[in-house]
């Protein structure tokens, strides 16, 4: 896929990261769950999140890594857009910003009720492993494919 970027592509870069699409992803991949490489090169998950879902001790886990891959690619700007109508996204977007600022990541972490809308229509890079968004944007970059990657995670494969 031509617009699918690799990490060294997001320097000097703002880039807009699907919260939720990525941080289930990265937990799953993290947790053990089954992750899919698609035939379109992104990893997907089968899990979703649901008003019943608490963090769990993956989530700071994933957006630890999440953000460490970012800080070490050295993006002008990252914002993170967590889903509104997701019970706590609010509490989520607050660790979020802690978590940003320990390791100077220039951004934000917001929570919006049109997401998919905002990814599509940004200009900028686009972090998601979703099918309508990764279709509509410019460029896009798989996180949780480099986060496997790095440590060495194979996932299943899907034809």
């Amino acid at each position: 896929m031509a617009k699918a970027l690799r990490l060294p592509a997001l320097r000097d870069r703002a880039v807009f990261v699907d919260g939720y699409n990525t941080l289930i992803t990265t937990q799953s991949l993290l947790a053990g769950y089954p992750v899919y490489l698609c035939d379109d090169g992104f990893l997907r998950d089968t899990r979703g999140f649901f008003k019943s879902d608490k963090a769990s001790r993956f989530t700071v886990c994933a957006l630890s890594e999440i953000l460490d891959l970012l800080a070490a690619a050295g993006p002008s700007r990252v914002e993170v857009l967590l889903d509104q109508q997701i019970s706590r996204s609010g509490e989520l977007a607050k660790v979020v910003r802690r978590l940003m600022a320990e390791r100077d990541l220039p951004g934000a972490a917001r929570c919006a009720r049109d997401v998919d809308h905002q990814l599509k229509t940004c200009g900028s890079i686009v972090a998601s492993s979703d099918g309508n968004v990764i279709d509509a944007a410019w460029n896009v970059i798989d996180l949780p494919g480099e986060i496997a990657g790095r440590r060495g995670i194979s996932p299943l494969l899907l034809e």
